[in-house]
Protein backbone atom coordinates (compact mmCIF):
# COMPACT_ATOMS: atom_id res chain seq x y z
CA UNK A 1 0.00 0.00 0.00
CA UNK A 2 1.04 3.53 -0.36
CA UNK A 3 1.66 5.90 2.75
CA UNK A 4 3.53 8.82 3.91
CA UNK A 5 6.25 9.07 6.43
CA UNK A 6 8.37 11.81 8.25
CA UNK A 7 11.43 13.03 6.11
CA UNK A 8 13.73 15.49 7.52
CA UNK A 9 13.85 17.38 4.39
CA UNK A 10 10.96 17.54 2.61
CA UNK A 11 7.86 16.91 6.25
CA UNK A 12 7.05 13.75 4.53
CA UNK A 13 7.73 10.87 1.95
CA UNK A 14 5.28 8.69 0.37
CA UNK A 15 6.65 5.25 0.26
CA UNK A 16 5.37 1.39 -0.21
CA UNK A 17 4.19 -0.25 2.88
CA UNK A 18 3.51 -3.71 3.37
CA UNK A 19 -0.67 -4.14 3.92
CA UNK A 20 -1.29 -4.30 7.74
CA UNK A 21 -2.56 -7.34 9.53
CA UNK A 22 -5.10 -6.58 12.21
CA UNK A 23 -4.25 -9.33 15.33
CA UNK A 24 -6.48 -10.38 18.16
CA UNK A 25 -9.39 -8.14 18.70
CA UNK A 26 -8.13 -5.67 16.25
CA UNK A 27 -9.64 -4.41 12.72
CA UNK A 28 -8.35 -3.46 9.73
CA UNK A 29 -9.43 -0.20 8.00
CA UNK A 30 -9.54 1.15 4.55
CA UNK A 31 -9.28 5.13 4.71
CA UNK A 32 -11.51 7.11 2.95
CA UNK A 33 -9.92 10.52 4.33
CA UNK A 34 -7.83 11.24 7.22
CA UNK A 35 -7.86 14.58 8.68
CA UNK A 36 -4.52 16.68 9.00
CA UNK A 37 -4.10 18.28 12.45
CA UNK A 38 -1.17 20.40 14.49
CA UNK A 39 -0.22 17.16 16.57
CA UNK A 40 0.95 15.74 12.77
CA UNK A 41 2.95 18.68 12.36
CA UNK A 42 4.54 18.67 15.70
CA UNK A 43 5.65 14.85 15.49
CA UNK A 44 7.08 15.26 11.83
CA UNK A 45 8.87 18.18 13.32
CA UNK A 46 10.24 16.44 15.83
CA UNK A 47 8.41 18.72 18.95
CA UNK A 48 6.76 15.28 19.78
CA UNK A 49 9.90 12.51 19.70
CA UNK A 50 8.99 9.92 17.32
CA UNK A 51 8.24 6.29 19.22
CA UNK A 52 9.21 4.64 15.64
CA UNK A 53 11.64 5.93 12.79
CA UNK A 54 9.07 5.14 9.76
CA UNK A 55 5.70 5.84 11.34
CA UNK A 56 2.67 7.14 8.84
CA UNK A 57 1.12 9.90 10.91
CA UNK A 58 -3.03 11.10 11.27
CA UNK A 59 -5.40 10.24 13.57
CA UNK A 60 -8.46 11.82 12.50
CA UNK A 61 -9.45 8.72 9.84
CA UNK A 62 -13.02 8.19 8.09
CA UNK A 63 -13.05 4.26 7.14
CA UNK A 64 -14.78 1.21 6.00
CA UNK A 65 -13.65 -1.83 8.14
CA UNK A 66 -12.65 -4.58 5.23
CA UNK A 67 -11.34 -7.23 7.95
CA UNK A 68 -10.54 -7.96 11.00
CA UNK A 69 -12.39 -8.79 14.22
CA UNK A 70 -15.42 -6.65 13.13
CA UNK A 71 -18.73 -5.77 11.26
CA UNK A 72 -16.93 -6.00 7.45
CA UNK A 73 -18.58 -3.28 5.48
CA UNK A 74 -19.21 -0.97 8.66
CA UNK A 75 -18.38 2.92 8.19
CA UNK A 76 -16.06 3.90 11.21
CA UNK A 77 -13.64 6.42 12.65
CA UNK A 78 -10.39 6.30 14.33
CA UNK A 79 -8.83 8.82 16.87
CA UNK A 80 -5.74 9.30 18.22
CA UNK A 81 -6.37 7.39 21.67
CA UNK A 82 -5.80 3.68 19.96
CA UNK A 83 -5.15 1.62 23.85
CA UNK A 84 -5.87 1.87 27.27
CA UNK A 85 -4.92 -1.06 29.74
CA UNK A 86 -7.86 -1.08 31.79
CA UNK A 87 -6.31 -1.87 34.78
CA UNK A 88 -4.43 1.08 36.12
CA UNK A 89 -5.79 3.54 38.75
CA UNK A 90 -6.76 6.15 35.81
CA UNK A 91 -8.55 3.94 33.77
CA UNK A 92 -10.46 2.65 36.43
CA UNK A 93 -11.33 5.91 38.09
CA UNK A 94 -12.67 7.21 34.37
CA UNK A 95 -9.68 8.61 33.30
CA UNK A 96 -8.36 6.11 30.47
CA UNK A 97 -6.92 9.45 28.79
CA UNK A 98 -4.05 9.53 31.94
CA UNK A 99 -3.43 5.84 31.21
CA UNK A 100 -0.03 5.44 32.23
CA UNK A 101 0.11 2.43 29.44
CA UNK A 102 -2.05 4.66 26.63
CA UNK A 103 -1.22 4.04 22.70
CA UNK A 104 -1.82 6.79 19.97
CA UNK A 105 -2.97 6.28 16.38
CA UNK A 106 -0.16 7.90 14.07
CA UNK A 107 2.00 7.72 16.86
CA UNK A 108 2.48 4.32 18.55
CA UNK A 109 1.13 2.84 15.38
CA UNK A 110 0.82 3.80 11.78
CA UNK A 111 -1.88 6.20 10.95
CA UNK A 112 -4.10 7.47 8.57
CA UNK A 113 -1.78 8.82 6.13
CA UNK A 114 -1.84 5.18 4.18
CA UNK A 115 -4.50 3.60 2.44
CA UNK A 116 -5.37 1.15 5.25
CA UNK A 117 -4.60 0.97 9.13
CA UNK A 118 -5.39 -1.27 11.84
CA UNK A 119 -7.00 -0.30 15.20
CA UNK A 120 -8.29 -2.07 18.46
CA UNK A 121 -12.36 -2.69 17.20
CA UNK A 122 -13.09 -1.55 20.77
CA UNK A 123 -11.32 2.08 20.14
CA UNK A 124 -13.28 2.62 16.65
CA UNK A 125 -16.67 4.87 16.75
CA UNK A 126 -19.41 4.20 14.51
CA UNK A 127 -19.83 6.85 11.73
CA UNK A 128 -22.89 7.39 9.30
CA UNK A 129 -23.14 6.36 5.75
CA UNK A 130 -24.39 9.66 4.44
CA UNK A 131 -22.27 12.29 5.78
CA UNK A 132 -19.03 12.91 3.84
CA UNK A 133 -15.75 11.93 4.71
CA UNK A 134 -14.13 15.69 4.52
CA UNK A 135 -17.00 16.54 7.13
CA UNK A 136 -16.34 13.73 9.14
CA UNK A 137 -12.39 13.63 9.84
CA UNK A 138 -12.26 16.84 11.64
CA UNK A 139 -14.78 15.64 14.13
CA UNK A 140 -12.52 12.94 15.30
CA UNK A 141 -9.86 14.39 17.12
CA UNK A 142 -10.29 18.67 16.25
CA UNK A 143 -13.98 17.98 17.58
CA UNK A 144 -13.35 15.56 20.49
CA UNK A 145 -10.16 17.19 21.73
CA UNK A 146 -11.52 20.79 21.49
CA UNK A 147 -14.68 19.48 23.75
CA UNK A 148 -12.66 17.81 26.06
CA UNK A 149 -11.38 21.08 26.73
CA UNK A 150 -14.31 22.87 26.89
CA UNK A 151 -15.19 20.62 29.36
CA UNK A 152 -12.23 21.75 31.51
CA UNK A 153 -12.10 25.20 31.05
CA UNK A 154 -15.45 24.75 33.38
CA UNK A 155 -17.23 27.60 31.06
CA UNK A 156 -20.42 28.24 33.42
CA UNK A 157 -24.09 28.59 31.34
CA UNK A 158 -24.67 31.45 29.32
CA UNK A 159 -20.65 32.74 30.20
CA UNK A 160 -17.82 34.31 28.41
CA UNK A 161 -15.22 32.58 26.78
CA UNK A 162 -12.19 33.25 25.21
CA UNK A 163 -11.01 31.12 22.53
CA UNK A 164 -7.18 32.06 21.41
CA UNK A 165 -6.04 30.78 17.66
CA UNK A 166 -8.73 29.52 15.34
CA UNK A 167 -8.19 26.49 13.58
CA UNK A 168 -9.23 23.14 13.03
CA UNK A 169 -10.17 22.68 16.59
CA UNK A 170 -11.24 26.37 17.65
CA UNK A 171 -13.79 26.73 15.11
CA UNK A 172 -15.47 23.66 16.04
CA UNK A 173 -15.55 24.45 19.74
CA UNK A 174 -16.72 27.44 19.02
CA UNK A 175 -19.58 26.69 17.52
CA UNK A 176 -20.25 23.93 20.36
CA UNK A 177 -20.32 26.68 22.75
CA UNK A 178 -22.72 29.11 21.11
CA UNK A 179 -25.07 26.51 20.86
CA UNK A 180 -25.07 26.46 24.25
CA UNK A 181 -25.53 29.65 24.85
CA UNK A 182 -22.16 30.99 25.55
CA UNK A 183 -20.58 34.68 24.36
CA UNK A 184 -17.96 33.99 22.46
CA UNK A 185 -14.57 36.26 21.69
CA UNK A 186 -11.79 35.29 19.24
CA UNK A 187 -8.37 36.21 19.63
CA UNK A 188 -6.62 35.62 16.40
CA UNK A 189 -4.13 37.40 13.91
CA UNK A 190 -5.75 35.80 10.90
CA UNK A 191 -7.89 38.08 9.06
CA UNK A 192 -9.76 34.95 7.44
CA UNK A 193 -10.08 33.44 10.49
CA UNK A 194 -11.68 36.55 12.32
CA UNK A 195 -14.48 36.49 9.31
CA UNK A 196 -14.69 32.85 9.47
CA UNK A 197 -15.11 33.20 13.39
CA UNK A 198 -17.94 36.03 13.15
CA UNK A 199 -19.53 34.01 10.39
CA UNK A 200 -19.97 31.28 12.84
CA UNK A 201 -21.48 33.63 15.44
CA UNK A 202 -18.71 35.00 17.47
CA UNK A 203 -19.39 38.13 19.38
CA UNK A 204 -15.49 39.29 18.58
CA UNK A 205 -12.48 38.46 16.88
CA UNK A 206 -9.91 40.39 17.10
CA UNK A 207 -6.73 41.01 19.05
CA UNK A 208 -8.44 40.72 22.51
CA UNK A 209 -11.20 40.56 24.19
CA UNK A 210 -13.58 43.00 24.92
CA UNK A 211 -14.50 41.91 28.36
CA UNK A 212 -13.11 39.89 31.27
CA UNK A 213 -13.90 36.43 30.42
CA UNK A 214 -15.28 33.25 32.21
CA UNK A 215 -13.14 30.84 31.00
CA UNK A 216 -10.76 30.57 28.32
CA UNK A 217 -9.58 27.87 25.75
CA UNK A 218 -5.73 28.16 24.22
CA UNK A 219 -5.54 26.46 20.86
CA UNK A 220 -2.11 28.02 19.75
CA UNK A 221 0.57 26.37 20.85
CA UNK A 222 1.88 29.39 21.76
CA UNK A 223 3.24 29.80 25.60
CA UNK A 224 3.66 33.27 25.62
CA UNK A 225 -0.56 33.54 25.24
CA UNK A 226 -0.92 31.68 28.70
CA UNK A 227 0.08 35.00 30.66
CA UNK A 228 -2.25 37.08 28.22
CA UNK A 229 -5.37 34.88 28.47
CA UNK A 230 -4.67 34.60 32.40
CA UNK A 231 -4.87 38.03 33.00
CA UNK A 232 -7.79 38.58 30.54
CA UNK A 233 -10.05 35.89 32.55
CA UNK A 234 -12.67 37.50 35.35
CA UNK A 235 -12.58 36.54 38.97
CA UNK A 236 -12.69 32.73 39.29
CA UNK A 237 -11.32 32.10 35.70
CA UNK A 238 -10.08 28.82 34.15
CA UNK A 239 -7.54 28.47 31.23
CA UNK A 240 -7.12 25.29 29.57
CA UNK A 241 -4.86 24.47 27.17
CA UNK A 242 -5.98 22.19 24.50
CA UNK A 243 -2.78 21.28 22.40
CA UNK A 244 -0.27 18.60 23.21
CA UNK A 245 3.07 21.12 22.45
CA UNK A 246 3.47 24.47 24.13
CA UNK A 247 6.21 26.63 23.66
CA UNK A 248 8.06 27.76 27.04
CA UNK A 249 5.42 29.64 29.23
CA UNK A 250 6.73 32.72 30.37
CA UNK A 251 7.37 34.17 34.28
CA UNK A 252 3.83 34.41 35.78
CA UNK A 253 2.86 37.30 38.05
CA UNK A 254 0.99 35.58 40.43
CA UNK A 255 -0.94 39.08 41.44
CA UNK A 256 -2.00 39.63 37.77
CA UNK A 257 -2.25 36.05 36.62
CA UNK A 258 -3.26 33.65 39.12
CA UNK A 259 -4.84 35.56 42.31
CA UNK A 260 -8.62 35.32 42.81
CA UNK A 261 -9.17 32.18 42.28
CA UNK A 262 -7.74 31.77 38.16
CA UNK A 263 -7.13 28.98 37.49
CA UNK A 264 -4.68 26.84 34.50
CA UNK A 265 -5.25 24.18 33.47
CA UNK A 266 -3.99 21.32 30.71
CA UNK A 267 -6.28 19.18 28.16
CA UNK A 268 -4.72 15.26 27.75
CA UNK A 269 -6.10 13.19 24.71
CA UNK A 270 -9.87 12.10 25.17
CA UNK A 271 -11.65 9.39 26.99
CA UNK A 272 -13.82 7.39 24.59
CA UNK A 273 -16.53 8.66 26.42
CA UNK A 274 -15.77 12.06 25.57
CA UNK A 275 -15.69 10.89 21.86
CA UNK A 276 -19.05 9.35 22.33
CA UNK A 277 -20.39 12.27 23.72
CA UNK A 278 -19.39 14.64 21.34
CA UNK A 279 -20.09 12.89 18.40
CA UNK A 280 -24.23 12.40 19.72
CA UNK A 281 -23.83 15.85 19.55
CA UNK A 282 -22.43 16.90 16.53
CA UNK A 283 -24.26 14.20 14.35
CA UNK A 284 -27.46 15.00 15.84
CA UNK A 285 -26.77 18.83 15.14
CA UNK A 286 -23.99 19.37 12.92
CA UNK A 287 -21.75 22.06 13.25
CA UNK A 288 -20.50 24.04 9.73
CA UNK A 289 -17.35 22.18 9.36
CA UNK A 290 -14.47 24.56 7.36
CA UNK A 291 -12.08 22.30 5.48
CA UNK A 292 -9.96 21.81 2.62
CA UNK A 293 -9.56 19.06 1.11
CA UNK A 294 -6.56 17.36 -0.23
CA UNK A 295 -5.43 14.46 -2.95
CA UNK A 296 -3.62 12.01 -0.95
CA UNK A 297 -0.64 12.32 -3.00
CA UNK A 298 -0.56 15.91 -1.97
CA UNK A 299 -0.13 15.11 1.57
CA UNK A 300 3.37 16.62 2.27
CA UNK A 301 1.57 20.24 0.69
CA UNK A 302 -1.11 20.12 3.31
CA UNK A 303 1.09 19.54 5.97
CA UNK A 304 3.26 22.89 4.56
CA UNK A 305 0.17 24.67 4.60
CA UNK A 306 -1.37 24.16 7.82
CA UNK A 307 2.47 25.23 8.98
CA UNK A 308 2.46 28.45 6.96
CA UNK A 309 -1.16 29.03 8.23
CA UNK A 310 -2.67 29.09 5.15
CA UNK A 311 -5.54 26.28 5.89
CA UNK A 312 -8.72 28.17 7.20
CA UNK A 313 -10.40 25.51 9.24
CA UNK A 314 -9.03 21.91 8.31
CA UNK A 315 -6.99 20.43 5.98
CA UNK A 316 -8.59 16.72 4.97
CA UNK A 317 -6.46 14.30 2.70
CA UNK A 318 -9.19 12.55 0.74
CA UNK A 319 -8.86 8.93 -0.63
CA UNK A 320 -12.13 7.48 -1.49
Amino acid sequence: MKAWIPDPDRLLVMVDKPMPEPGVGEVLVQVEACGVCRTDLHLVEGDLPPRHPAISPGHQVVGRVVGGDGDVGQRVGVAWLRWTCGACRYCLDGKENLCLSSAYTGWDADGGYAEYLTVPAAYVYALPEGAPAEKLAPLLCAGIVGYRALLRADLPEGGRLGVYGFGASAHLTAQAAIAHGAVVHVVTRSSAARQLALELGAASAGDRPPEPLDAAILFAPVGDLVPVALAALDRGGTLAVAGIHLTDIPTLNYERHLFQERTLRSVTANTRADGRAYLDLSLGRPPHVSTTPYPFDRAASALRDLADGQVNGAAVLMLG
